[in-house]
């Protein structure tokens, strides 16, 4: 194991080293900080557009079993009114201006954002304090929001991708923080009051916790001052449980929903993956590109990438497939998602299992190396536009306290080979317990004790 980490660190190292030889037309991403330790980074591209915002390095990790599911109800309320704007005056001043806010809320971060023209940027900033720092909180907006969340619930159950997930995590974590569903459960939900968002805002929306980053037509220089004049007085750190900040153990574990109603199947099929940091973290990306993705309603010819598409399409075993890698600060799930019908659930699981085993054994590097082309294409593809690089700016910040410039990723991926893929892919598959959750027809789905064997 110890020589595995070792042998990829040192490919990372030649990467750096080999970067200051690349020379590429990119804008600088411009890091400062503030004396309370906020974070601000920005790139600045000159179009006549931006986005900007706060990444906060809060979600439902950062919960306790009581409190489960505040985070996301906080976030909710962020738009409800605050000390000097009612929810319609919000709503109004951010119409008038032509911009558009926006939050989500993740297991480990939550995002609040605007977008709008350059020329607005500090206008979108006072609105953005504004909502952090000095919601109200009412007592009214805290029930109707209630009843918003449990309406989103509903809606969660029907989407049984979500539910899949949300119960792999359960099961993969469990009595961790990471097992807990980002919602909370019901009765959280209809208990949360106002002293709950309250204390969780006041000990988790600190500078210290926070990056506010910025990409499109953006300043750095004036960012830095907006961000002094409206984030300036922000409390540095706040009281965190220390319990919260232990590392989520994972459980090779399994779930089964048995609903005969349902015509097909619902699986995900997980081992532990590695966290952001892991410099495995590259070869388990390549890896999950070589399983890729297929679905029966695209249509695909035989000369698909994916050896495992090619064979589902010629034996007709599932409907769809999809392969993940999920990336936590310690620990992650790396994985396949399907959805199949239950009489060929357990041959597409074999057959599953028999491609994981060939990337340990036997992958080419003619195959690596066109799904590193692969990577590297699709994350330059998901940089098209200031939001998709806002994002990308925070979310490194957060994870790797620094945004990895492209062309160290890209040399990062260019030292990875088949050697490298197959070693890693050992580490992380063979012999290992995997984590299961199914939803439909799973009478007939093979035992636990035989889903293990086939890691072997």
């Amino acid at each position: 194991m110890l020589r595995n980490i070792y042998k990829v660190s040192k490919y990372f190292q030649r990467a750096s080293s080999a970067c200051p030889q690349k020379v590429l037309n990119v804008p600088e991403t411009k890091v400062s900080q503030l004396s309370n330790g906020l974070r601000i980074a920005t790139e600045d591209s000159g179009i006549p557009t931006c986005t900007v915002g706060l990444w906060i390095d809060a979600g439902s990790r950062h919960e306790t079993e009581c409190n489960n599911g505040v985070a996301h109800f906080l976030e909710h309320m962020a738009f409800k009114g605050t000390a000097k704007r009612s929810q319609t005056a919000l709503e109004l001043e951010v119409e008038n201006m032509g911009a558009h806010l926006n939050a989500c809320t993740s297991r480990e971060q939550t995002i609040f954002q605007a977008k709008c023209l350059s020329k607005d940027i500090s206008r979108s900033m006072d609105i953005l304090s504004d909502i952090i720092q000095s919601s109200k909180y009412g007592e009214s907006e805290i029930e109707v929001e209630r009843g918003v969340i449990l309406r989103e619930m509903q809606e969660i159950e029907m989407n049984l991708q979500e539910l899949v997930f949300d119960h792999l995590h359960a099961s993969a974590f469990q009595g961790t923080p990471l097992g807990r569903t980002i919602l909370g459960p019901i009765e959280n939900i209809k208990s949360i009051s106002r002293k709950d968002l309250v204390d969780f805002k006041t000990n988790h929306y600190v500078a210290s916790k926070m990056v506010l980053a910025g990409a499109g037509g953006i300043n750095h220089d004036e960012l830095v001052k907006l961000a002094e004049q409206y984030f300036g007085s922000l409390n540095s750190h706040g009281v965190v449980d220390e319990s919260l900040l232990q590392p989520c153990m994972f459980t090779g574990c399994e779930s089964r929903l048995c609903d005969n109603g349902m015509p097909l199947v619902h699986l995900a099929l997980a081992v532990e993956g590695c966290g952001w940091m892991n410099p495995e973290s590259i070869p388990l990306l390549i890896s999950n590109i070589l399983i890729g993705n297929w679905d029966r309603s695209h249509g695909s010819g035989g000369n698909v990438y994916s050896k495992l598409a090619h064979e589902v399409g010629m034996k007709n075993l599932c409907h769809s497939f999809l392969s993940f890698n999920t990336c936590y600060k310690d620990t992650g799930l790396w994985g396949i998602y399907l959805v199949c019908d239950g009489k060929t659930l357990n041959d597409m699981i074999h057959a599953v299992q028999a491609e994981w085993n060939r990337l340990c054994t036997s992958v080419t590097e003619e195959e690596v190396q066109r799904a590193k082309n692969l990577l590297m294409t699709n994350s330059l593809l998901l940089l098209d536009g200031s939001t998709p690089i806002f994002e990308d700016i925070g979310r490194q910040m957060l994870n790797y306290g620094r945004r990895i410039p492209m062309s160290e990723m890209e040399a990062r991926i260019e030292m990875i080979n088949a050697d490298v893929v197959r070693e890693v892919c050992t580490k992380y598959l063979k012999n290992k317990s995997p984590t299961i959750s199914a939803i439909g027809p799973v009478e007939k789905l093979m035992n636990y004790e035989t889903l293990q064997k086939g890691m072997s």
